[in-house]
């Protein structure tokens, strides 16, 4: 493991592709063994799981079991809360949740709740209602158009995230959206993501980034720049951001983040190199008689 904790938290949408055996793991590596050798490179990951599926009391403890104290999970709440009417009425569910993944302690933080693009202006009451209740480290991602325009429903937004201490994430999916492929992963990654413009906002201490790439790695080095510069920026003022990576099916997502820390550290000299796995264990030798 790096023993240089890094200034910020950097990661992917997931621990969990067998693919990445080409590109992360060994080969040799075993399913259950994923999250504690991904957390050997990075020290973040997004909870997208926990959106589509909760997982069950022996997992988040095998879980708590194979991560570090200093590593970040992101976990988002259950889409049944996020995206079932009221939030006021998914008070008992979300403290549910929140028990669950309890064994995690602080390395559950923040929590993210995910909005669909159909929660607007006329729901900022129950998200206030809800955040309030919850009284957790959160982060908040809208979908809503009226949250993109700069006019007064943005404005509203931002300050109630603001007055209480919660995060607003940034979702960038300019890389992804200037792909023009048949590629049946992109054209996926295009329908689900919203075509929304990023918002790089830094309302607390731990800005929150999601950046979706292009396919191929090189292309997303014109999109990467801005982020290069705002993350160092964010560093040098003292907060801690979180960076996650994507790339349309995720199977590079990985070397997208790797890109990533190579860039940023050009732009923060001494920041250090992320661990690296040893794809095979080596033989042990045998001694010469």
């Amino acid at each position: 493991m790096n023993p240089h904790p890094l200034p910020y938290y950097l990661g992917c949408p997931s621990w969990s592709e067998n693919a990445w055996r080409e590109s992360l793991y060994p080969e040799s590596a075993r399913p259950n063994d994923f999250l504690a050798l991904y957390a050997q490179v990075f020290n973040a990951v997004e909870g997208n799981t926990t959106f589509y599926a909760r997982p069950s009391p022996v997992i988040v403890q095998r879980w708590a079991q194979s991560l570090p104290e200093t590593f970040r999970f992101t976990a988002k709440f259950h889409r049944d809360i996020s995206h079932c009417g009221d939030l006021r009425q998914q008070l008992h569910a979300a403290e549910d949740f929140i028990q669950l993944l309890a064994p995690l302690g602080q390395r559950v933080a923040p929590l993210w709740l995910q909005l669909p693009a159909s929660f607007g202006p006329t729901r900022l009451a129950e998200l206030v209602s809800f955040i309030d209740a919850v009284e957790r480290p959160l982060a908040v991602e809208v979908r809503h158009l009226a949250f993109f325009a700069k006019g007064d429903e943005e404005r509203m937004l931002n300050r109630l995230l603001l007055d209480r201490g919660v995060e607003r994430i940034c979702l960038d999916p300019r890389a992804l959206f200037s792909c023009v492929s048949s590629d049946p992963a992109v054209l996926h990654a295009q329908s689900k993501k919203p075509k929304v413009p990023p918002r790089p906002a830094a309302l607390t201490q731990f800005p929150q980034v999601r950046f979706i790439g292009h396919p191929l790695l090189q292309a997303n080095d014109p999109f990467l720049v801005p982020w290069v510069e705002k993350v160092a920026s964010w560093i040098e003022e003292g907060r801690t951001p979180y960076v996650f990576l994507h790339t349309p099916d995720n199977l590079q997502a990985p070397d997208l983040a790797r890109r990533f820390h190579q860039q940023l550290m050009a732009r923060l000299p001494g920041l250090p190199p992320l661990a690296t796995l040893q794809r095979e264990p080596v033989a042990q030798q045998l001694g010469l008689l």
